[in-house]
């Protein structure tokens, strides 16, 4: 595929930016042959390329205010998609940390208890927790922790000021843990502390 010429996507963002669908459409068609392979060379999953596309997409919808101030749509586009995909691979990388942190640090008794209440426990915890939040707080806990926007991004979807971003969550992950060491798991100190460094 040629290079798509730079005026017929800044004349596709100013369109889109006024809201125009099918420009948004043809934006798509120019960048599907670009994005995917990119983004799977990334994470080397399939499924997982395709809902970071998805999630490319969707980020310029939302963002489509800032089109018009754009001047170079490749890079832009890219930098996006590759973000995205970098986040994922940070967060799986994480992921493993956790499960041998708690490997290395838990044993005897720990191990017995980690074999009967394991991460999916209380991960199932943690989305019971977030089911029970108020509205707003639940909100910016999943933008943020689940679908990995900055504090500055998310105050500028929900039209609120950094500050109350950062105080919000703080407010949300407070009754997260609240919630966890309600439910009886004092006594897994070690793997709660790495699942919290985690999450939290």
């Amino acid at each position: 595929m040629s290079k798509p010429d730079t005026y017929i996507e800044l004349l596709l963002l100013r369109q889109i930016a006024g809201g125009d669908e099918k420009a948004f459409r043809s934006l798509i068609n120019i960048y599907n042959p670009v994005l995917f392979p990119g983004i799977n060379r990334i994470v080397k999953d399939t499924e997982v390329s395709e809902d970071i596309l998805q999630e490319t997409y969707l980020r310029l919808w939302l963002y489509r205010d800032k089109m018009p101030a754009i001047e170079n749509p490749r890079a832009w586009i890219l930098k996006i998609a590759y973000r995205r995909a970098f986040t994922f691979l940070q967060v799986s990388k994480n992921q493993v940390k956790i499960k041998e942190g708690v490997s290395r640090h838990i044993s005897g008794s720990y191990v017995e208890m980690e074999k009967s209440l394991d991460f999916n426990t209380l991960n199932k915890l943690v989305i019971s927790a977030v089911s029970s939040l108020p509205p707003q707080q639940k909100r910016v806990y999943q933008l943020s922790r689940e679908e990995g926007y900055s504090q500055n991004e998310i105050a500028g979807m929900m039209g609120l000021a950094p500050q109350s971003v950062k105080n919000t969550m703080g407010r949300a992950l407070q009754f997260i843990r609240d919630h966890i060491t309600k439910s009886g798991y004092l006594l897994l100190n070690l793997s709660l502390y790495f699942f919290i460094k985690y999450f939290f």
